[in-house]
């Protein structure tokens, strides 16, 4: 299930994705859970990362869409914004939050679902693969999408997973084998790296999750043409 929010204060427009969105279900075999608010501070007050997908009005009468899209940016770095509007250049500026796309104001079924199939091959993309580790006292089962990096520590690799970390014993190459097909990549010889949560390039690091993870100079190439590729594949 894919979970989407509509960030909508027109009425007509609230009824018309919504309704894009059910026929969009049937002929593509998706499933969403479809979520209304009527201003940017409804969605911002209490979120919890809990979407998919936000669909997001620009302009709005209390907190405007820029402006919610901002704040949720600071929250969650995942899920995929597209910006609804009927100003081209307000649509621009939303690249500064990542947005994925825009469509413009009146708003098409045909342009409309070929943005939203975008969205969902991004979100489909990071779904659920899981590796099994083995640590101490058992073993634990991961969801690929949830690593953020692997770091070598001596003979054992630490797998970063949110505010969770797991410990578990073998060498960078073998973890390379295994996550190299999920879109990771070496950013040294102690990180491999997954795309997926790289923000940005700064200061010859990657940026993950807000942590600076350094790249040498051997693999600063071969990173960022895999980085580059990554990006390239999600439009």
């Amino acid at each position: 299930m894919i979970r989407i929010a509509i960030v909508e204060d027109e009425e007509y427009y609230v009824k018309q994705l919504t309704g894009y969105l059910d026929e969009y279900q049937k002929s593509e075999q998706d499933v969403f859970e479809i979520t209304v608010y009527r201003d940017g501070d409804a969605i911002t007050s209490d979120y919890k990362a809990q979407f998919d997908i936000i669909l997001m009005d620009i302009q709005m009468k209390f907190v405007d869409g820029m402006t919610a899209a901002e704040e949720i940016r600071q929250m969650d770095s995942e899920v995929v914004i597209i910006f609804i509007t009927n100003m081209t250049q307000y649509a621009i500026r939303g690249y500064e939050v990542d947005a994925l796309d825009y469509v413009l104001k009146p708003v098409s079924y045909f342009a409309f679902s070929q943005k939203l199939k975008r969205a969902v091959s991004r979100i489909k993309k990071r779904s659920s693969a899981y590796i099994t580790l083995t640590v101490r006292g058992g073993i634990i089962r991961v969801s690929v999408e949830d690593i953020y990096y692997v770091e070598s520590a001596g003979h054992n690799l630490v797998y970063h997973t949110g505010n969770t970390t797991h410990m578990t014993s073998g060498t960078m190459k073998q973890a390379e084998e295994v996550l190299g097909e999920y879109g990771f990549s070496r950013g040294n010889q102690c990180y491999l790296i997954n795309l997926a949560h790289v923000d940005g390039i700064q200061d010859k690091c990657a940026i993950v999750k807000g942590e600076k993870l350094q790249i040498s100079r051997p693999k600063m190439n071969a990173f960022m043409q895999d980085l580059t590729k990554y990006w390239g594949d999600l439009k």
